[in-house]
């Protein structure tokens, strides 16, 4: 098995905070979350945001060694 960087680390966060999101506003558009479907979203949207910029890191630690 492959070790694990933090590329492959930021693409799996990416991704499932990506799902939990379209999840989170199916619910909402559903009506099944009422008071707590903003911070649910709020707290997906950051770990976007966070996967992202784990990516964008390691994308240019990588450009500049070589």
């Amino acid at each position: 098995m492959s070790e694990w960087d933090f590329a492959t680390v930021g693409l799996v966060l990416v991704g499932c905070s990506i799902i939990a999101a379209g999840l989170i506003i199916t619910a909402m558009i559903l009506g099944f979350l009422r008071s707590s479907s903003q911070f649910l979203l709020l707290t997906a949207i950051f770990l976007i945001v966070m996967g992202a910029a784990v990516i964008l890191i390691v994308d240019r630690k990588s450009g500049q060694e070589s």
